[in-house]
Protein backbone atom coordinates (compact mmCIF):
# COMPACT_ATOMS: atom_id res chain seq x y z
CA UNK A 1 0.00 0.00 0.00
CA UNK A 2 1.78 3.30 -0.77
CA UNK A 3 -0.93 5.88 -0.54
CA UNK A 4 0.29 9.37 -2.27
CA UNK A 5 2.43 11.49 -0.15
CA UNK A 6 -0.17 14.50 -1.37
CA UNK A 7 -3.18 12.39 -0.35
CA UNK A 8 -1.52 11.39 2.83
CA UNK A 9 -0.55 14.63 4.38
CA UNK A 10 -1.45 17.15 2.45
CA UNK A 11 -5.15 16.51 2.70
CA UNK A 12 -5.20 15.43 6.46
CA UNK A 13 -4.73 17.08 9.43
CA UNK A 14 -6.40 15.69 13.26
CA UNK A 15 -7.14 12.21 11.75
CA UNK A 16 -3.46 11.24 12.16
CA UNK A 17 -3.77 11.96 15.81
CA UNK A 18 -5.73 10.37 18.42
CA UNK A 19 -8.09 7.00 18.40
CA UNK A 20 -8.24 7.00 14.55
CA UNK A 21 -4.66 7.83 13.69
CA UNK A 22 -3.92 4.59 16.35
CA UNK A 23 -6.15 2.62 14.52
CA UNK A 24 -5.08 3.73 10.57
CA UNK A 25 -1.15 3.82 12.05
CA UNK A 26 -1.57 -0.23 13.05
CA UNK A 27 -3.08 -1.13 9.47
CA UNK A 28 -0.08 0.28 8.23
CA UNK A 29 2.03 -1.29 10.41
CA UNK A 30 0.62 -4.81 9.26
CA UNK A 31 1.12 -4.15 5.55
CA UNK A 32 4.88 -3.56 6.66
CA UNK A 33 4.87 -0.28 5.26
CA UNK A 34 7.66 1.21 7.20
CA UNK A 35 8.32 4.26 5.72
CA UNK A 36 4.64 5.53 6.01
CA UNK A 37 3.53 4.44 9.12
CA UNK A 38 6.25 6.68 11.81
CA UNK A 39 4.08 9.21 13.38
CA UNK A 40 0.56 7.82 12.50
CA UNK A 41 -0.27 6.97 15.97
CA UNK A 42 1.38 10.15 17.62
CA UNK A 43 -0.95 12.85 19.03
CA UNK A 44 1.50 15.39 20.23
CA UNK A 45 2.20 16.22 16.80
CA UNK A 46 -0.94 16.99 15.20
CA UNK A 47 -3.86 17.20 17.94
CA UNK A 48 -3.03 20.64 19.88
CA UNK A 49 -3.39 22.26 16.42
CA UNK A 50 -5.99 23.86 15.19
CA UNK A 51 -7.85 23.01 12.34
CA UNK A 52 -11.26 24.74 11.72
CA UNK A 53 -12.74 22.85 8.82
CA UNK A 54 -11.97 19.31 8.30
CA UNK A 55 -9.90 18.31 4.91
CA UNK A 56 -11.02 15.58 2.80
CA UNK A 57 -8.40 13.23 4.33
CA UNK A 58 -9.69 13.37 7.22
CA UNK A 59 -13.11 13.27 6.45
CA UNK A 60 -12.58 9.81 4.29
CA UNK A 61 -10.53 7.97 6.75
CA UNK A 62 -12.98 8.96 9.93
CA UNK A 63 -15.68 7.64 7.59
CA UNK A 64 -13.88 4.31 6.87
CA UNK A 65 -13.64 3.95 10.54
CA UNK A 66 -17.38 4.19 10.56
CA UNK A 67 -18.07 2.06 7.84
CA UNK A 68 -16.41 -0.58 9.49
CA UNK A 69 -18.84 -0.53 12.52
CA UNK A 70 -21.73 -0.25 10.67
CA UNK A 71 -20.61 -2.76 7.74
CA UNK A 72 -20.14 -5.67 11.22
CA UNK A 73 -23.48 -4.82 13.28
CA UNK A 74 -25.48 -7.81 11.44
CA UNK A 75 -22.70 -9.55 11.77
CA UNK A 76 -22.84 -10.26 7.87
CA UNK A 77 -20.01 -8.66 5.82
CA UNK A 78 -21.87 -8.58 2.36
CA UNK A 79 -20.28 -7.90 -1.02
CA UNK A 80 -23.30 -4.87 -1.65
CA UNK A 81 -21.79 -2.94 1.01
CA UNK A 82 -17.83 -3.28 -0.33
CA UNK A 83 -19.31 -2.42 -3.54
CA UNK A 84 -21.50 0.64 -1.87
CA UNK A 85 -17.48 1.49 -0.76
CA UNK A 86 -16.02 1.07 -3.77
CA UNK A 87 -18.44 3.12 -5.65
CA UNK A 88 -18.48 6.24 -3.66
CA UNK A 89 -14.40 6.27 -2.99
CA UNK A 90 -14.17 5.73 -6.76
CA UNK A 91 -16.32 8.93 -7.00
CA UNK A 92 -13.54 11.17 -4.83
CA UNK A 93 -10.46 9.21 -5.74
CA UNK A 94 -8.64 7.26 -8.79
CA UNK A 95 -8.80 3.81 -9.66
CA UNK A 96 -5.46 3.29 -7.74
CA UNK A 97 -5.88 4.91 -4.75
CA UNK A 98 -8.99 3.68 -3.92
CA UNK A 99 -7.76 0.25 -4.36
CA UNK A 100 -5.52 1.49 -1.62
CA UNK A 101 -8.49 2.64 0.70
CA UNK A 102 -10.14 -0.50 0.09
CA UNK A 103 -7.23 -2.47 1.70
CA UNK A 104 -6.84 -0.06 4.58
CA UNK A 105 -10.90 -0.69 5.10
CA UNK A 106 -10.42 -4.38 5.12
CA UNK A 107 -7.76 -4.00 7.51
CA UNK A 108 -9.55 -1.35 10.15
CA UNK A 109 -12.63 -4.22 9.64
CA UNK A 110 -10.03 -6.97 11.37
CA UNK A 111 -9.38 -4.66 14.52
CA UNK A 112 -12.15 -3.86 17.59
CA UNK A 113 -11.77 -0.48 18.69
CA UNK A 114 -14.35 1.85 20.83
CA UNK A 115 -16.43 3.50 18.82
CA UNK A 116 -17.24 6.23 21.50
CA UNK A 117 -13.48 7.28 21.47
CA UNK A 118 -13.24 7.35 17.80
CA UNK A 119 -16.53 9.76 17.15
CA UNK A 120 -15.35 11.69 20.45
CA UNK A 121 -12.44 12.69 18.26
CA UNK A 122 -14.67 13.55 15.45
CA UNK A 123 -17.35 15.79 17.09
CA UNK A 124 -14.24 17.61 18.40
CA UNK A 125 -12.33 18.16 15.14
CA UNK A 126 -15.13 17.88 12.30
CA UNK A 127 -17.78 21.13 11.88
CA UNK A 128 -21.50 20.09 11.93
CA UNK A 129 -22.38 19.99 8.33
CA UNK A 130 -19.74 17.13 7.53
CA UNK A 131 -20.70 15.10 10.59
CA UNK A 132 -24.42 15.25 9.09
CA UNK A 133 -23.09 14.08 5.79
CA UNK A 134 -21.65 11.45 7.51
CA UNK A 135 -24.91 10.21 8.93
CA UNK A 136 -26.16 10.27 5.40
CA UNK A 137 -23.42 8.49 3.78
CA UNK A 138 -23.85 5.51 6.85
CA UNK A 139 -27.61 5.21 6.31
CA UNK A 140 -26.56 4.59 2.33
CA UNK A 141 -23.87 2.24 2.84
CA UNK A 142 -26.91 0.17 5.29
CA UNK A 143 -29.53 0.94 2.57
CA UNK A 144 -27.19 -0.58 -0.33
CA UNK A 145 -28.44 -3.92 0.07
CA UNK A 146 -31.80 -3.15 -0.38
CA UNK A 147 -32.84 -3.55 3.54
CA UNK A 148 -31.88 -1.19 6.68
CA UNK A 149 -30.77 -3.81 8.52
CA UNK A 150 -32.21 -2.79 12.61
CA UNK A 151 -28.67 -3.61 13.94
CA UNK A 152 -27.19 -1.03 11.49
CA UNK A 153 -29.54 1.19 12.70
CA UNK A 154 -28.80 0.86 16.18
CA UNK A 155 -25.05 1.79 15.42
CA UNK A 156 -25.96 4.52 13.07
CA UNK A 157 -27.68 5.73 16.03
CA UNK A 158 -25.31 5.45 18.46
CA UNK A 159 -22.82 7.15 16.48
CA UNK A 160 -25.64 9.80 15.81
CA UNK A 161 -25.13 10.45 19.70
CA UNK A 162 -21.68 10.18 19.87
CA UNK A 163 -21.38 13.10 17.40
CA UNK A 164 -23.62 15.07 18.80
CA UNK A 165 -26.19 15.33 16.00
CA UNK A 166 -29.62 15.91 17.72
CA UNK A 167 -32.42 13.79 17.38
CA UNK A 168 -34.31 15.58 15.40
CA UNK A 169 -31.42 16.12 12.53
CA UNK A 170 -30.84 12.12 12.89
CA UNK A 171 -34.53 11.30 12.46
CA UNK A 172 -35.33 13.88 9.67
CA UNK A 173 -32.01 11.99 7.35
CA UNK A 174 -33.59 8.59 8.78
CA UNK A 175 -36.55 9.31 6.93
CA UNK A 176 -35.12 9.60 4.02
CA UNK A 177 -33.71 6.16 4.02
CA UNK A 178 -36.62 4.61 5.87
CA UNK A 179 -40.20 5.83 4.22
CA UNK A 180 -43.76 5.90 5.76
CA UNK A 181 -46.43 8.29 5.34
CA UNK A 182 -45.12 11.09 7.48
CA UNK A 183 -41.64 10.95 6.09
CA UNK A 184 -41.82 14.21 4.22
CA UNK A 185 -42.78 15.96 7.51
CA UNK A 186 -40.17 14.34 9.33
CA UNK A 187 -37.51 15.08 6.67
CA UNK A 188 -38.48 18.40 7.18
CA UNK A 189 -38.40 18.12 11.15
CA UNK A 190 -41.89 19.00 11.99
CA UNK A 191 -45.07 17.89 12.28
CA UNK A 192 -48.11 17.08 10.09
CA UNK A 193 -49.95 18.93 12.35
CA UNK A 194 -48.07 22.53 11.64
CA UNK A 195 -49.58 25.58 9.71
CA UNK A 196 -48.85 26.12 6.17
CA UNK A 197 -46.70 28.86 7.00
CA UNK A 198 -44.82 26.89 9.53
CA UNK A 199 -44.55 24.25 6.64
CA UNK A 200 -42.69 27.02 4.57
CA UNK A 201 -40.77 27.85 7.02
CA UNK A 202 -39.12 24.85 8.16
CA UNK A 203 -38.50 24.27 3.94
CA UNK A 204 -35.87 27.45 4.28
CA UNK A 205 -34.71 26.20 7.25
CA UNK A 206 -34.17 22.42 6.21
CA UNK A 207 -32.57 23.82 2.64
CA UNK A 208 -30.64 25.97 4.32
CA UNK A 209 -28.97 23.36 6.90
CA UNK A 210 -28.57 20.84 4.11
CA UNK A 211 -27.09 22.99 0.83
CA UNK A 212 -24.17 21.51 -0.95
CA UNK A 213 -22.02 24.96 0.43
CA UNK A 214 -22.19 23.91 3.41
CA UNK A 215 -19.36 20.75 2.71
CA UNK A 216 -17.57 22.59 -0.17
CA UNK A 217 -14.43 22.22 2.08
CA UNK A 218 -14.61 18.51 1.43
CA UNK A 219 -14.21 18.69 -1.74
CA UNK A 220 -15.97 19.25 -5.66
CA UNK A 221 -17.28 15.53 -5.27
CA UNK A 222 -18.41 15.03 -1.92
CA UNK A 223 -20.41 18.44 -2.24
CA UNK A 224 -22.02 16.00 -5.08
CA UNK A 225 -22.98 13.56 -2.84
CA UNK A 226 -24.63 16.38 -0.32
CA UNK A 227 -27.06 16.94 -2.87
CA UNK A 228 -28.77 13.92 -2.26
CA UNK A 229 -30.12 15.31 1.23
CA UNK A 230 -30.64 18.75 -0.71
CA UNK A 231 -33.09 16.55 -3.31
CA UNK A 232 -34.30 15.03 -0.38
CA UNK A 233 -35.63 18.34 1.36
CA UNK A 234 -37.17 19.90 -1.50
CA UNK A 235 -39.01 16.32 -2.55
CA UNK A 236 -40.67 16.66 0.65
CA UNK A 237 -41.78 19.92 0.27
CA UNK A 238 -43.13 19.06 -2.84
CA UNK A 239 -45.23 16.61 -1.49
CA UNK A 240 -46.26 18.50 1.16
CA UNK A 241 -47.02 20.94 -1.12
CA UNK A 242 -49.08 19.15 -3.34
CA UNK A 243 -51.06 17.35 -0.09
CA UNK A 244 -52.19 20.71 0.67
CA UNK A 245 -52.46 22.28 -2.46
CA UNK A 246 -50.05 24.77 -1.47
CA UNK A 247 -48.75 27.67 -4.06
Amino acid sequence: MTIGKKLLWGSMGWVLGGPIGAIVGYAIASMDERNTRQGWGQTDAFQHQNYPRTKPGDFIVSLLVLFAKVMKADNKLLKSELDYVKQFLRQQFTIRQTQEFMVLLKDILQQEYALKDVCRQIQRSMDHPSRLEIIHILFGLSASDGEVHPEEVRVIHTIANYLNINQSDYKSIKAMFIGDSSSAYTILEIDSTVSDQDVKKAYRKMANKYHPDKVSHLGKDLQKVAEEKFKSVNNSYQTIKKERGLK
